[in-house]
């Protein structure tokens, strides 16, 4: 079978650049969208240069003009769109209410992948304020593809490595921590962490599975199902170094949230779901889901203890 053309608009971003090497280097013909609107960011400009030295194309198109949008839209048989959804960085995720209207027009993509990528909206319909927005917008795109007949697949990837592996699950800081380390409630609740190179890779080998079409990928492999006192375990084991463990019930988390500006509220409201109550493992997934590993055993995921090792 042929592979599919891959678009990936967002290409500059945490994990857009990811799914535009792992699309490369699974041999998709890859179409990155350059959008006019960075500006003088050179950064992104030199990204997207050399992503174009790699073999990918760049196609200029614009959220503020419906027609290049389409355009864009018609050179590739699969979209993937890696618009950011946290705010403490930039949160576009309603914008991809117009990369779907470009989608209806070109009536040609076999299949689309929406910003996702972490934490499954369709299980957070009772998520905390304020941090719900995030959820909520998901599914405002979602409900806008189903009702234009779109063929999706959407990708829960969980936690991310880099910002939940190397700190321990610690707000606020990206490296281990010397001293002590904040254990949320008895830190015995089951996270799934994950590569972000591996999640790009899981996505790509989904695109043309027809296992996937229209269901929701989970990117849960078992041996990366652990709780924050193993992940501690663990780095204490690597460094050789005992920390101090400063457990925080529930109820002075959440109290944490006064005082802080929005970004930080919808943080706390994430890290409460995840560390608390176990929201990314305490389901099993039913018929509407696969789960990645188990479809594509050939892939060698980074496990926890490899990731930890950079730090160390």
């Amino acid at each position: 079978m042929a592979k599919s053309k891959v678009l990936v608009v967002g290409g500059t971003g945490y994990i857009g650049r990811r799914i535009v090497k792992a699309s490369l280097a699974q041999g998709h013909e890859t179409y990155v969208l350059q959008r006019p609107e960075i500006g003088l960011d050179i950064d992104k400009q030199q990204m997207l240069l050399s992503f174009k030295k790699q073999g990918a194309h760049l196609v200029e198109g614009s959220f503020n003009d419906h027609k290049s949008l389409v355009d864009a839209v018609k050179q590739a048989d699969v979209v993937i769109s890696t618009m950011s959804g946290v705010h403490f960085r930039s949160h576009n995720i309603l914008l991809q209410l117009k990369l779907v209207e470009a989608i209806k027009e070109a009536g040609n993509v076999k299949r689309f992948l929406p910003s996702e990528f972490g934490t499954d909206p369709a299980r957070m319909g009772h998520a905390l304020e304020p941090g719900r927005v995030t959820f909520d917008e998901k599914m405002v795109v979602r409900k806008a593809i189903e009702d234009a007949n779109i063929p999706f697949t959407y990708v829960v990837a969980n936690c991310f490595a880099g910002y939940f592996v190397g700190n321990l699950s610690q707000m606020e800081r990206l490296t281990p921590p010397k001293d002590k380390v904040y254990l949320y409630g008895d830190g015995n609740v089951k996270v799934a962490f994950m590569d972000e190179d591996d999640i790009a890779t899981y996505t790509i080998k989904a695109i043309d599975d027809p296992r996937t079409l229209n269901k929701t990928l989970y990117i849960r492999p078992p041996g990366n199902i652990l709780t924050q006192a193993q992940l501690i375990q663990k780095w204490e084991k690597l460094s050789g170094k005992k920390l101090e463990k400063i457990s925080i019930s529930a109820q002075d988390f959440l109290a944490s949230m006064k005082g802080m500006d929005f970004a930080g509220q919808v943080g706390v409201g994430h890290f409460y779901h995840v560390f608390y109550e176990g929201c990314l493992t305490n389901f099993e997934i039913g018929e509407g889901g696969e789960e990645a590993s188990m479809l594509y055993p050939e892939v060698e995921y980074t496990r926890v203890d490899d990731y930890l090792k950079i730090y160390a």
